[in-house]
């Protein structure tokens, strides 16, 4: 059953395209934001661009296009302010100015996704206006005077789908942490909220304001999720520490890139596969299917985003940590996404301040059930090392498998393993670990062949008092 675009609250977008922004990577980047508010339960009727050198520090853009955006909203198009002072007037002059220089500004408008402009108006009007950029609390709150709407920044949204759709207890953490960062310098003092009052327990402080008791409730609060997480985060190094030895690759790359597709598709567990930006949040892991002697665990993890607030780069350590201490990256590419460049390097770049850009890795160019035979080509072509596939074709999966399999196995050596009558409790874990070749007894013990990595003989050799 689909949903009414009616019944949903109207959206317009605001974007600035900046002088070393190109027209390609300027369309990308409001195609993008306007998938991100599709994910959030909005409808973008409208479009509002301008190129500028920079963002207006008013209300980021300038005074002709803020009374288009305001027509949109129903707004006044236009800052209130009170009697003009000496500095009203000079910043008056700076807005006449503003406007003069938007005259030769070049705008774009649009009011749908297939289309690329409009000149008319939506038949209703925009409840919320969505900045492609991180604006100031003083921006937002000018923007929101200038059009009767709530106003929200690219990392407000980002922040907000992450809360609808985390999951774990950690991953849930770890968002509110990241939405109470973003909220904090957002607050504002209530009507009459100047006053001070006298101190008490959980009471203001001596000479404390509301907004400053707000502003303290919102640090306790983050130093308490902290310590949570903290507990949290100690169990899954127990767990991660647990399985130290087997074989791990991770999927990593941009949001909707299929990295749960193929996940779903390689280990045949049941994991949220969705159309939609950041539908995995939480950490998946399991085992590569059919099993192999011993298990390659493949992990799932959060998709990457041009403009992700460093907040949640920062706290998603778990899904992070995955990608670090895995042996092999799987980096997943939208090869239908004519930017799916710019996202690779996004990926790059993010996995490289985390430290694991020097972790062993294979490209994958998925959903290339969407392009023709001459695009497979070109792009076999422009990437030679890179394996074309697509999540859908069973076909494609069993020869990423093979790559898999054959990745571990050939850094597999050949080793003996001497197990005594006294320690065969350890028989289940070197079959776990280990591909046994043959084996062999005598009065003293097992005697096995396997085909192991060399840690993981290393381990079993002290176990077994071998070393």
């Amino acid at each position: 059953m689909s949903e009414n675009p009616n019944s949903r609250p109207a959206a317009v977008l605001v974007a600035v395209q900046l002088p070393d922004v190109t027209d390609l990577d300027h369309e990308a980047d409001l195609a993008e934001l306007k998938r991100l508010v599709d994910t959030l339960g909005y409808e973008v009727i409208a479009t509002v661009s301008q190129k500028r050198p920079s963002l207006s520090p008013a209300a980021v853009v300038g005074e002709g296009k803020l009374k288009e955006l305001s027509d949109l909203t129903g707004g006044k198009g236009f800052v209130p302010s009170g009697a003009p002072s000496k500095k009203d007037k000079a910043r008056a002059k700076r807005r006449a100015i503003e406007a003069d220089a938007d005259e030769g500004v070049e705008e774009v408008e649009s009011d749908s996704p297939e289309s690329g402009q409009s000149s008319h108006s939506p038949s209703r009007k925009a409840t919320v206006v969505v900045v492609d950029h991180e604006i100031t609390p003083s921006q937002a709150r000018n923007l929101e005077r200038a059009t009767g709407a709530e106003v929200l920044d690219r990392t407000g949204v980002i922040v907000e789908i992450f809360h609808r759709h985390a999951r774990s207890r950690e991953a849930k953490l770890e968002v509110e942490i990241a939405r109470l960062k973003y909220v904090a310098p957002r607050l504002r003092e209530a009507g009459g909220g100047g006053d001070r009052q006298r101190g008490g327990i959980g009471g203001k402080g001596a000479g404390e304001s509301a907004l400053e008791l707000d502003r303290r409730k919102i640090r306790d609060r983050i130093a308490e999720l902290r310590e949570e997480i903290a507990a949290i985060q100690k169990e899954q190094d127990h767990r991660r520490e647990a399985r130290r030895d087997q074989q791990r690759v991770a999927l990593v790359g941009y949001t909707n890139a299929g990295k749960s597709s193929l996940m779903r598709a390689l280990t045949g567990s049941e994991v949220l596969v969705a159309d939609k930006l950041f539908a995995t949040l939480d950490t998946t892991v399991r085992a590569l299917h059919p099993e192999t002697k011993p298990r390659v665990l493949v992990s799932d993890t959060v998709g990457f985003i041009k403009k992700l607030p460093h907040d949640l780069v920062a706290s998603f350590r778990s899904t992070l940590d995955e990608a670090r201490e895995a042996s092999l990256l799987l980096y997943v590419a939208d090869a239908s996404d004519p930017t799916f460049r710019g996202q690779l390097e996004v990926t790059r770049s993010t996995l490289g301040e985390i430290g694991a850009a020097k972790i062993a890795s294979k490209l994958l160019l998925n959903k290339t059930d969407r392009l023709s035979a001459s695009e497979r080509k070109n792009l076999a072509h422009e990437f030679p090392d890179a394996i074309l596939l697509s999540a859908k074709d069973p076909a494609d999966v069993t020869r990423l498998r093979d790559f898999i399999v054959h990745f571990f196995e050939s850094q597999m050596v050949e080793g003996e393993i001497f197990l005594p009558y006294s320690k065969q409790q350890l028989v289940s874990e070197v079959f776990e670990n280990c591909r046994v070749l043959s084996e062999d007894y005598d009065e003293k013990g097992r005697k096995l062949q396997v085909l192991a990595h060399p840690k993981t003989l290393s381990r079993l050799s002290q176990l077994t008092g071998q070393l």
